[in-house]
């Protein structure tokens, strides 16, 4: 028994020795002082700041700073969820954000008294980051699915402060247990594409697992995030599922199980389209002149429906205000269901994120079954954010860009060190 003690003890502090000296060259190469490393612990009751990357106005990549100061998350509510996070990751969303769209709206959102003027909150230093993948460290007295040492996944909502930096806290209703097959890298991946997916898919398009056998389904844009995610979780359900996308992804979406795929870089896609089958739902990343092509595509009175991703709301109520973006955005969309139903039965509905920690338990058994893959294009570690977001500005995306805001081996070395305590 004492052997194997001084086994697992030489073996921890090995271990230790070399993350110490691995993680100072690190910090070395990027320039940062080993005072930064030592503020970073498994426990937010040590320290008062954390680091992260935050934009204090808006712009492009210039604006994005790295900072060690930013205040640690506090639990203020019974139902807080705190999460130490380890990976995250990007979406188009972020680089919007990050430009200011949604500003007003948004703003309202986390202060609801800057209705009545400018001075009333700032949103800075604004945290950008709608995935998180990481492990519960401190919880509300209400918190009852989740406890500390938990791995856990979340998507955070936009109003929130997100997930580049140390720490993230959220209700205990946007959290969820991550999978246990794949890693947090893996993990991060998946959450904020699968809300939306699943809000639009669910909530605007009608479809659920029981309901979804045989429904054709026409996915544009498909390569992307949510596309990706889609095409898994419609074959998941029993769908037909057609996909549009440019020639060198179709190898990627025929492996998540696409039955159809479709060039739209093709001089004839549009009449591609038209000579298949009606389709009993339009999920349109893409939006612009491909809505009134897809809209043509929907089986005519027979309750199909169009679901589009891309909706005029934040930038009317970024460009025009809050009052009249809403209501020439509430316009827009009355006058086109309006026209739809009449013309042809069917129904015209945007989609939109809605975070939902129950409807992530359910992905995180279709992952751990196989069912779902998580599709990461590229990783990048934390101290290479900026690099990440000119990543996802390309375009063009085959799944997700990841962050690892915390190396795996940190996690195995803690919970060794938390072991042999």
């Amino acid at each position: 028994m004492g052997f194997v003690r001084a086994m697992a003890s030489t073996r921890l502090l090995c271990l230790f020795n070399n993350r110490v000296a691995d993680s100072t060259k690190t910090l070395a190469r990027a320039g940062w002082s080993l005072s930064c490393r030592r503020n970073v612990s498994s426990s937010p009751s040590r320290q008062s700041c954390m680091p992260g990357w935050v934009i204090d106005q808006y712009g492009t990549n210039g604006v994005l700073t790295y900072t060690e100061d930013i205040p640690v998350p506090t639990v203020n509510s019974p139902s807080d969820v705190m999460i130490k996070v380890y990976a995250a990751s990007l979406n188009p969303l972020d680089i919007a954000m990050r430009g200011g769209y949604g500003a007003t709206l948004l703003k309202l959102k986390r202060h609801p008294m800057s209705v009545l003027g400018s001075d009333y909150g700032s949103e800075f230093p604004l945290i950008l980051g709608r995935d998180v993948s990481g492990v519960v460290v401190d919880c509300g007295s209400e918190v009852t699915h989740v406890a500390p040492g938990d791995e856990v996944w979340a998507a955070v909502p936009p109003w929130k402060q997100g997930s580049l930096a140390e720490f993230v806290t959220l209700t205990e209703y946007e959290v969820s247990h991550k999978p246990k097959s794949v890693s947090h890298a893996e993990a991060a991946s998946i959450p904020y594409v699968a809300n939306t997916a699943l809000s639009a898919l669910v909530n605007a398009g009608g479809l659920c697992r029981d309901s979804s056998s045989n429904k054709r389904v026409l996915i544009t844009g498909g390569s992307g995030g949510v596309g990706t995610f889609s095409i898994q979780l419609l074959k998941a359900w029993g769908a037909h599922v057609t996909v549009t996308c440019s020639q060198n992804a179709e190898g990627l979406v025929r492996g998540l199980g696409a039955d159809e795929v479709v060039d739209y870089t093709a001089g004839d896609a549009p009449e591609q389209l038209q000579m298949m089958e009606k389709f009993d739902v339009v999920l349109d990343n893409v939006g612009g002149e491909t809505e009134q092509l897809a809209l043509g595509l929907l089986k005519p009175w027979s309750g199909a429906k169009y679901v589009t991703l891309v909706t005029p709301l934040l930038l009317n109520t970024d460009s025009m205000g809050l009052l009249d973006g809403m209501c020439q955005a509430g316009s827009s969309l009355q006058s086109k269901a309006m026209q739809n139903i009449i013309s042809g039965g069917v129904f015209y509905r945007w989609g939109f994120y809605a975070p939902d920690g129950p409807a992530l338990d359910d992905v995180s058994r279709l992952v751990d079954a196989g069912k779902i893959l998580p599709v990461v294009e590229a990783q990048f570690p934390f101290t290479q954010v900026p690099q990440a977001f000119q990543k996802l500005e390309q375009g063009h995306a085959r799944g997700k860009t990841v962050v690892r805001v915390t190396e795996e081996d940190d996690q195995q070395a803690e919970e060794l060190l938390q072991e042999s305590c």
